[in-house]
């Protein structure tokens, strides 16, 4: 129970603390460094207590540790497809940002390379395929 409240405690302090160095730094009308690294290092020292407290060391039994190896592997493997998918949606969007509006660009100026324009965007939007593929691939092992 304490370390669940310590836990929060921690995450909490690393939300409102750099929250309130920004709310600072805006009064200032200055730099945005002294947000940045008081979130830099709220953020690690979070990390820190959460594995210390954590990964306390308790041993299992043999059986005990396979059925926890087994759900854990199982939630990690969602973890990843959900991470594969998530961040190629995430690259995707970037790319075909900056496709798309140098494609619209050029075919504005010169409307004779709009089918090369629109091979980049698909070539980008392809990256979103692939993550898709990748979690399948994941989720089917």
């Amino acid at each position: 129970m304490l370390i669940k409240i310590t836990l929060i405690a921690a995450l909490l302090m690393s939300i409102v603390i750099p929250f309130g160095g920004f709310l600072l730094s805006k009064k200032k009308e200055g730099s945005y460094k002294a947000a940045l690294i008081s979130n830099l290092f709220f953020f690690s020292v979070t990390l820190i207590i959460a594995n210390i407290l954590m990964f306390s060391g308790k041993v299992f039994a043999a059986e005990e540790a396979a059925a926890v190896a087994s759900s854990s592997s199982e939630g990690l493997r969602y973890i990843a497809a959900a991470l594969s998918t998530g961040l190629a949606t995430i690259g995707t969007g970037i790319a075909v940002s900056n496709a798309a509006s140098a494609a619209l660009g050029a075919i504005s100026e010169d409307s004779s390379v709009m089918g090369k324009a629109l091979i980049f965007v698909a070539l980008a939007e392809g990256i979103a395929i692939y993550g898709l593929l990748i979690s399948f691939m994941i989720l089917q092992a």
